[in-house]
């Protein structure tokens, strides 16, 4: 979806929200990051009631970027390179349904793409274990509390220690 600036939007879900936002904060092309949640039946969840795991929402990435600098594809390649696809709802030490993998399209083009690329990382070996990355259509963004939003700049973390 173009925001009438020549920006586009995508949503990844790969673990907790303040790793993700770091990644994508330091790809060339990418203007804006919010992180949130997305994918559940609660309408403006808290943090407190995702954590709860009876949301059925993920912790996410929303970002803005410029697809004359960078492209939807590279976005694909960052989102693979930053967790373990193959892990069914975690990451690491984080446990629950809302660190699930997942990618939220907003265009056909999107998931087009999204599945391709799914599908050459399946097919590369590079996983022994299936792919667990679901593939869904874009959903109402909730925008996590700000105490969320660019949370390693604003404790001066230089970047993800993982």
């Amino acid at each position: 979806m173009d925001d009438g600036k020549g920006l586009t939007e995508a949503t990844f879900a790969a673990g907790c929200f303040w790793h993700v936002e770091d990644a994508f904060m330091q790809t060339k092309g990418v203007v804006m990051t919010e992180v949130g949640f997305m994918g559940g039946t609660t309408s403006n969840p808290s943090y407190k009631q995702v954590c709860t795991k009876t949301t059925g929402h993920a912790e996410v990435v929303h970002l803005l970027y410029d697809p004359k600098v960078v492209s939807y594809e590279h976005l694909l390649d960052v989102f693979w390179s930053i967790h373990d696809p193959t892990q069914v709802n975690r990451q690491g030490p984080d446990v629950g349904d809302q660190y699930r993998t997942g990618i939220f399209y907003y265009t056909e083009e999107q998931r087009a793409q999204a599945e391709a690329s799914k599908d050459r990382l399946q097919s590369s070996g590079k996983f022994k274990r299936p792919i667990a990355t679901e593939i869904t259509k874009a959903s109402t963004f909730w925008k996590a509390e700000e105490y969320h939003q660019k949370y390693f700049q604003k404790h001066g973390i230089s970047h993800c220690p993982v």
